[in-house]
């Protein structure tokens, strides 16, 4: 299975506010230091964002261009978020969540995103609008991203924090007996640290998929349009081998279901109760059949634990 995670999680610090670079004063093409927001300043409106004029901060610059009235974020919450992206020295956007369908997920503070996100977003607060100003060393570096984002490039972005979701570290649950010899057992800990996952040495594995209880939750169905947030143990049956463990880096990914490729994965969870722990056993014809992944041998059978934190 490809990681879902994105960069290496990284110490957090939030970075000084004050002007850095050339601020200058105000005019129509920079306000507070940064690139004005020309057209669509309010919250939920679609911004356009002028060229930004001068040197660049060398340092992450974060105005609150409106503050909202909600929580603020923290470490691990998911963050559902509206935002425009344009280079400094930019006349239009390299890419935006405004217009479309829904906002974008991010897991705040665990480096799936670009560093000037995760600090940037740290401590704001649901319902503000903010403006990043991104430099290189927090953004894409000299690598650059695509043929729009050139290396060393300083990205400026309008951000609306839309929601903001707290992630428990682990499902709860009333704890279900897991009496068949031949399934795997999964460990019941609550404690957010990782989940163990024992597969029999002396069964074959199911042909059909298995999902069953490991601790059930008294939360809503999951519903096939949903994106959940999980944690999750996978292993091979073959070799009751760990191919990836979200239990053992503490993060939580969030899945599209509608988008979710691996068919064993969606069908097992929808249906079950959000902030459950499951147990997943998924044949090759629902896993990734006769293609390798990874360190994932074709044909194999797949077998997770696996947490439904949230429902975003």
């Amino acid at each position: 299975m490809r990681r879902l995670a994105g960069l290496l999680v990284v110490p957090l610090l939030l970075l000084s506010t004050a002007a850095c670079g050339d601020s200058g004063s105000d005019s129509a093409q920079m306000k507070n230091g940064v690139p004005a927001i020309t057209k669509g300043a309010k919250f939920g409106e679609t911004p356009t964002l002028s060229t930004g004029k001068g040197t660049p901060p060398k340092e992450l610059k974060v105005v609150t261009i409106s503050e909202g009235d909600g929580p603020a974020l923290k470490k691990g919450d998911i963050a559902q978020v509206n935002y425009l992206g344009q280079v400094w020295d930019g006349k239009e956007p390299f890419d935006q969540s405004f217009g479309k369908d829904k906002p974008f997920d991010v897991t705040v503070g665990e480096g799936q995103v670009i560093k000037g996100w995760d600090q940037g977003l740290l401590g704001k607060k649901v319902g503000s609008r903010l403006e990043l100003v991104i430099p290189p060393d927090l953004g894409y570096g000299d690598q650059g991203s695509g043929e729009k984002i050139k290396p060393n490039a300083t990205l400026v972005f309008v951000v609306d924090i839309v929601k903001g979701t707290s992630i428990p570290a682990s499902a709860t649950g009333k704890e279900v007996p897991q009496a068949d010899a031949a399934l795997p057992k999964v460990g019941t800990n609550t404690d957010g640290k990782e989940v163990s996952v024992t597969v029999p040495k002396d069964s074959a594995p199911p042909a059909k998929l298995v999902s069953n209880y490991v601790l059930e939750g008294d939360g809503a169905a999951v519903k096939d349009t949903d994106s959940v947030v999980v944690k999750f143990h996978g292993k091979t049956w073959k070799d009751d081998k760990t191919f990836e463990s979200t239990y053992a880096t503490g993060t939580s990914v969030t899945w599209p279901l509608a988008e979710l490729q691996v068919k064993g994965l969606k069908d097992g969870i929808v249906g079950k109760k959000t902030g459950s722990r499951i147990l997943l056993v998924i044949p090759p014809d629902q896993g990734f059949a006769d293609k390798e992944q990874g360190t994932i041998p074709a044909n194999s059978t797949l077998v997770f634990s696996l947490d439904i934190l949230a429902v975003v």
